[in-house]
Formats: structure tokens, sequence, C-alpha cells
């Protein structure tokens, strides 16, 4: 069960809100993730309270105001390669709907099966 942060500075519009973690959603799809396993949130921050450098580290374009951190916490196991699968679906489907992928960075962050509990407070991983 992929938990999905995605933080941006305000304003945003729903639709794209909606684009971005639609985006997320199918390039965990594409990975294995199960379709129906989705559980997304999303920090829209005054640009006062979520400031990035513009070109660190190496960036083809300047970062803009559309800029979007995609924090993906899942669990211990995906591979190198399904981690760049991911990252490549995802710059790729952004980019299809016109987004420029400099502005994204995804950062993915890994935790133990037993650390889950998905309702009832239930382990079903242990």
């Amino acid at each position: 069960m992929p938990l999905v942060t995605v933080t941006l500075q305000r304003p945003k519009t729903a639709e794209f809100k909606s684009m971005v973690l639609d985006t997320v959603h199918d390039a965990l799809v594409h990975v294995g993730v199960p379709g129906t396993d989705k559980f997304q949130r999303v920090l829209e921050l005054d640009p006062t309270d979520f400031r990035f450098d513009p070109s660190y580290p190496d960036t083809g374009t300047p970062r803009t105001a559309d800029f979007v951190l995609v924090e993906v916490l899942w669990s211990v196991g995906r591979s190198v390669k399904v981690k760049k699968q991911f990252l490549s679906h995802l710059a790729q489907g952004l980019a299809a709907k016109g987004f420029d992928p400099e502005n994204l960075m995804v950062v993915f962050k890994e935790t133990q099966w037993e650390n889950w509990s998905f309702a009832g407070g239930r382990q079903i991983h242990t």
C-alpha cells in the first residue's frame, strides 16, 4: 500500500492536483500496485512555507511555482529497476499532459511490512 504525499505551492486548481495524483497512481499501477490501492494526500503550502532551489542539482530547465514534490511511502523490497520504471512512466505521463517533468522531484520512503495497519488495528502482513 503506497501512501502518496504531493506537496506543492498554493494556489493550484483542483484539476492540476487531480492530474498529478492520477498520473502518480497510473505510474504505481504500471509497476504492479493494485488499481484499488489508492491512498493519496496533497499538502498545498504558501510559497513562504515551501521553498526550493530552481536548479539544484542539475535541472534541464529552472523549476517554477508548479514544482511538485512527490513522496511515495511503501513497503521495502522494490528493486531499483522497479523504481526507475515508476519514475520513467510518471515523467512521461506528466509530460504528455503538458507538465514539465523538470518541475518534479520524487522521494521514495520504505518501511517494513509489519508497520502497516490498513483497518481495525489489524496487521495483515505479519
